[in-house]
This record gives C-alpha cells, structure tokens and sequence, in this order.
C-alpha cells in the first residue's frame, strides 16, 4: 500500500502548532515508544478478563492486573486501537516497524530465520534490505532523531543522530568495564556452558546469553555532544561513575539522556523524532536474585496517589549475587513493568508541558509482540500478534477519541510518521503499511479492510469477520471475546454468513504476495538496485 497524498490534511496539521508559544515548529514532535513484549490484554484499558501472572501464563487474579492511570486517560483523551497488530515476536516486528514492510521484502522472518545478504554472508541488514528507513524518514522530514533502549540489530547503517543503547554494541557475550552483570558462554571441557559473570557460576536453569538492561545495566551512547566517538560507554563523566552503581536502573537512564535531547532540540528550535525501544516489558535474568527463577526483574517502586506518581528512590546493597534490596524493588512481574511504563509515560508528559511543547508533540505507545509464556512466538490465533497501540496529540485536530474498532498494523507507523513529517516516499518502492493520518483526522470510518503478520513460513491474516492464524485455523472474529483470543473456529462454512466466506475468499487472495519464505528466503543476488530518495512535499 502506498501514502496517500491528502492535500487537505496538511490544513488540519497546521492545528498542531501551539500559536502562543514563539518558539512553535511548523511540524510536531514525534515520540514512538515501542515496548517489548506486552499483550494488548496486558493494558485494563483492552479489558480482559485474563492476564501474564509472575511466572507466565494466564490469571484471572486482579493483583496481577496492571495499574495504568495515565496510559487510560492518554487512551481516552486520544485514542487507542482494538485490534493492532505486529509480528508474533520481536525482531520480525521490530524490522516491520523500522521499514514499514513485511518479511517477503527486509526478509526477517523470524529471530534465528534470517534471509542471507546478497553475497551470502550474514544476515541481509535492514537498512541495506529497506533503505527509506524510519530514521531516514523521520530525517528527511527535517527531524532530530534520538534512537534509546533496545536495538537488537546493527545499528551502523541506521540515520539516527544520536542513541542511547541498553545494552550496547558489542556487549553481547563480552565483558566490558562498567558492569558484571551478564550471563556469557564458557567452554568447559570442550563444551559450551552459560555462567553468571556476577557470581561466577554456572546456571543450570533454562536461560541465554545476555548483557543486563535493567539494575547496573550496560549503557552505550552514540553520537552525545562532548564525546569524541561515535560509540562510548557510559558511564563516561566523574559525576555519573561516582553515581552509577547496584542502585542504577536501565530504563531510567535511558528516559535522562531522552529528556536531556528533547531540551537540546527544543532550545533550538528543531523538530525530534524519539524512537524509544524500551526493555520493559521483557522477561530477563534476576541478577539481584539469581537463585530465584524470576521471570521478570522488579522494577523500582512506584506510587499513584490520583494525580501524580512518587518513586521510592532504590536502596540496594551486596555483591556476587547476595543482594539486600531494603524493600525499595517490586517482586517480580510483568505488570510492575506495565506499572513502571506509565510512570515513565507520566514523566514524558510532565516533560513536555515543561518544554510547552505538549501539544505540538504526538506521543504513541506500542508493543513489538505477545507477553513471554503467554502469546510471544505463538502463531496461534492472534495471540503472538495482538500488541497494544494508543496515540495522544492534543494539538492535533484527532476526529476520533477513545476506543477505535479498527484494524492497525505495526507497518502503518512509518508511513504514518512519513505523512506527519509531509515526506514523500515514491510510487516505485514498495511499502506495505498505510498512513494512520487520514483515518486519524477526517471522517473516514475505516482504516484498513484487513491486517497480516507472519512467523517463520506461516502467514497470519484477519479482517473484521474472519481470522486464518499460523497453523491454517480460521476464526470467526465478528464478536470479541473476554480474553481477546478465544474466538469460535470455523470448521463449516456452510455455518457462517455469506459475508465471512467472502473475506475468507479475499484473504486468501492477499496471502500469495507474501508468501515467499520457501521461494524467496534471502536477499537478491543482486540486492535491490538504484532507490529513488524521498522528498519533501509540496
């Protein structure tokens, strides 16, 4: 699908600009902020009546429901989507986000299933598969792009001006100075064993390679004003290694040099585009408690008192894996990440009515794929698909608010963010997502007539009648239910309305552009040729 040119569009943009501010842009700011392995049932505001308990799965038990106050009035006063979805796990979807198309094209079909580069060494880069990048995009519209959190994927190529990566590049199964806090291959008897660097043991329960995100966590920055790298480890300044310690939490340091960008850029009066790929969300090893099994690490405590957040400042102390955290860290549970994130969205917020720049800044909050132990990976239903997606612009003119039932794919992002920054991508380069702008500011009823993801070789696909998941089970999706996944399957046809056959049959004509995992692993041996750039429009 292509970016529709809506002249018209450009009219109700200019809404956005905040005429008693001197310093208002003439395009908004733009913050993407992309969690990781959160379920839309996750949020309250998608109210399902089950949910991810501390060790994975499904609960019906209200504790372990998430507290969302500022995401819920975000999502209210703005508007979230009912059903959007991603790939069913995270580099898939991650690719399909930074290039706005599907695996048949940057050709990530999976994590470990890769199309081969054009000489056949490696896997194919996506800037090099997809080079109108969202980088590229957001840059060509005039924007600062600040890139922080997670990259899972080589960042060289990329026109993100600066970064702030947890952890960086080349920390992977490598120590570097500034923290212990990894699980690394050694050989043992000839044999590959994982061991905690912290405790120097090995782990005998089921785990990965991994640098750690979270509390001491491995911080690179990219391209930061008064640095003489391009890539330099943090901490990097008297004040911060004085500071840095047990006590540092890795989605804190990545909101402080956000925040630090954001004022830079604001003082200079330059439009930004912050893409925050955010570790929360993720299971990972519990340093702090190694012995645990803890399938996600506590998060600093927080408190909602009705109309600010608090956070109890964290209080850790021990070494080599005996660690005290003083009652100052949650327990574990991927709702205190939930929890966590809408104290930074909170943050976010606050930050821009500081800047006064709240409304001329479009914020969106997603997810990359199903929660871990519950739908990542799967190809089931929609389970590894269903991703939360809200959008707040005050200073938009938004035709819609609160709940949309509509269909979103994670692909949309780009060409949305390509219509907001008035950026051209031309006819001859195939993009598969479609611009969100039209549906978000006009009296269009619809978005999209149908959505598709993929895992590995399967294809996913529904409409607003009819589902046909990975393993080639289709479901009559008409009605919602309780736990958003549960949808009848169909196994007659002769049972469902001519109106489900009819998509049914449309459907199965989407698939075969797509489907080219047997085909068309890998990237041409040629690559793909001369690209025409994108240009600014008129």
């Amino acid at each position: 699908m292509k970016v529709t040119n809506h002249k018209t569009l450009w009219a109700l943009l200019g809404s956005i600009i905040i005429s008693s501010n001197a310093m208002a842009q003439e395009k908004p700011n733009i913050i993407l902020l992309y969690a990781d392995d959160i379920s839309a049932r996750e949020l309250p505001i998608y109210g399902s009546t089950v949910w991810s308990p501390p060790k994975g799965g499904n609960s019906s038990d209200i504790q372990y429901r998430a507290k969302t106050p500022v995401l819920n009035q975000l999502a209210e006063e703005g508007c979230y989507i009912k059903t959007a979805w991603a790939a069913t796990i995270c580099g898939p979807s991650r690719a399909m986000m930074m290039t706005g198309r599907y695996a048949h094209l940057h050709k990530w079909w999976h994590n470990k299933d890769k199309g081969k580069a054009p000489d056949g060494k490696g896997s194919w880069n996506l800037y090099d598969s997809s080079p109108h990048s969202i980088a590229n995009v957001a840059k060509a519209g005039g924007y600062a792009t600040f890139w922080a959190g997670k990259t899972q994927m080589n960042i060289e190529g990329f026109a993100f001006d600066e970064g702030c990566f947890t952890p960086g590049e080349g920390s992977y199964n490598k120590a570097i100075h500034t923290t212990d806090f990894r699980l690394e291959t050694r050989k043992v008897n000839g044999k590959k064993k994982i061991f905690n660097a912290d405790t120097n043991k090995e782990i005998h329960k089921k785990s990965y390679v991994q640098s750690g995100w979270y509390w001491k966590p491995h911080v690179q920055l990219m391209n930061h004003p008064g640095t003489n790298k391009k890539l330099v480890w943090w901490p990097n300044t008297k004040k911060a290694k004085k500071e840095f310690g047990l006590n540092t939490f890795g989605p804190d340091v990545e909101l402080d040099f956000i925040f630090e960008f954001m004022e830079r850029k604001q003082k200079e009066g330059e439009p930004f585009f912050v893409y925050h790929t955010s570790h929360l969300g993720h299971d990972a090893w519990d340093f702090l408690h190694p012995g645990s099994g803890n399938k996600w690490p506590g998060t600093p405590k927080i408190n909602w008192d009705g109309t600010k957040y608090s956070r109890i400042e964290p209080h850790i102390t021990g070494d080599k894996g005996v660690y005290n955290t003083h009652g100052t860290v949650t327990e574990s549970g991927i709702h205190h990440h939930i929890n966590y994130l809408d104290y930074q969205v909170w943050q976010y917020i606050n930050k821009l009515k500081e800047l006064g720049i709240e409304n001329n800044t479009i914020f969106i909050f997603c997810a990359d794929n199903g929660t871990s132990g519950y739908g990542k990976s799967s190809p089931i239903s929609q389970k590894g698909t269903h991703v939360p997606l809200i959008i707040y612009a005050p200073g938009m003119h938004m035709t819609k608010k609160g709940l949309q039932d509509v269909l979103v794919n994670i692909s949309d992002m780009l060409p949305t963010i390509a219509d907001i920054a008035q950026v051209e991508i031309p006819d001859s380069y195939e993009i598969n997502g479609e611009s969100l702008l039209p549906f978000l500011t006009t009296d269009k009823k619809t978005h999209r007539n149908w959505i598709y993801a993929y895992h590995k070789e399967t294809q996913i696909v529904r409409g607003n009648l009819v589902l046909k998941d990975g393993n080639n089970v289709w479901y009559d999706v008409s009605r919602t239910p309780e736990d958003l996944i549960s949808f009848p399957k169909i196994t007659d046809w002769g049972k469902v309305s001519q109106a489900h056959r009819k998509e049914r049959d449309e459907l199965l004509r989407v698939i075969p552009q797509y489907d080219l995992h047997e085909t068309a692993h890998d990237a041409p041996v040629n690559g793909i040729g001369p690209v025409t750039p994108l240009i600014l429009k008129k």
